[in-house]
């Protein structure tokens, strides 16, 4: 079997794979789109005390402050999670969180760690796909209306989301010299650019979708690990966040890369 043809059997079982999953995969994709927040503003209630005491001391801000950062982390976060999965004034509960993950990158300097920082960033992306659906979901309102063709702010936003997303993979490498992470960082290398110029979008996605799911599971199983040591959050975080990239990955599967890619100029060929 040729690449040629072997490319074509593996788009025909992702098509296959989406049309079985069209009514679900939106859904699941938000579902692990949030988790991070859904995790973080549930960990906010149970770590009040430990959370409050953190920000009180690293930054000197007194008793108050540090109480409002933790109540609004709180209700911030599990807020617009609620409002994501209820479908109900999704482009506010977004950027609510957009203003979430601003503060805590400041708040927990994550601004000078760069791991942590490209993590955070790829958040962003997930939440300018789940803008992106929004405004979808806005235009097939009026959908007897002349348009003049897909929103210009929707593509854009859904080009920005497919490039920030691809900043997790970037803090996957692993620059080693065995044969394992060198064919690790080429096919994964590949993909991420194949998603971010959004050529061979769904296909490409899937199979990061796939990989990433592999690579969480196995790298990041928090629950392996008591619950008393430090390592059962520091893998709890991770897998959350990666979660999180996955299901910003599936909005790509589910949406297709927007007008601002190859996959969309190849049609006008």
């Amino acid at each position: 079997m040729g690449q040629e043809e072997l490319m074509n059997t593996a788009e025909d079982v992702a098509d296959q794979f989406l049309r079985v999953t069209k009514q679900y995969l939106p859904h699941l994709a938000r579902l692990c789109l949030i988790s991070t927040f859904l995790e973080d503003g549930i960990r906010m209630w149970f770590q009040w005390h430990e959370q409050r005491d953190y920000i009180e001391v690293t930054w000197s801000c007194g008793y108050f402050l540090a109480t409002c950062f933790v109540l609004l982390n709180l209700v911030g976060q599990l807020g617009g999670c609620v409002l994501i999965l209820s479908r109900n004034f999704v482009q506010y509960a977004c950027f609510g969180l957009f203003g979430i993950i601003a503060l805590q990158t400041v708040a927990y300097s994550i601004l000078w760690d760069l791991k942590f920082l490209m993590r955070n960033l790829a958040l962003g992306g997930g939440l300018l796909l789940l803008l992106a659906e929004s405004r979808s979901e806005g235009k097939s309102m009026f959908a007897g209306v002349p348009s003049m063709g897909e929103s210009s702010p929707k593509q854009y936003m859904q080009l920005g989301g497919r490039v920030l997303l691809v900043l997790m993979f970037m803090t996957l490498l692993h620059f080693d010299s065995n044969f394992f992470s060198i064919l690790q960082n080429m096919v994964g290398t590949a993909l991420i650019i194949l998603v971010a110029i959004g050529f061979k979008t769904k296909l490409a996605a899937l199979t990061l979708v796939i990989w990433l799911l592999a690579i969480n599971i196995y790298f990041n199983a928090f629950w392996t690990v008591p619950a008393y040591k430090p390592m059962h959050d520091f893998l709890k975080y991770d897998f959350f966040q990666t979660t999180s990239v996955i299901g910003g990955l599936l909005l790509v599967v589910a949406l297709g890369p927007g007008g601002v890619s190859m996959d969309e100029k190849k049609k006008e060929w």
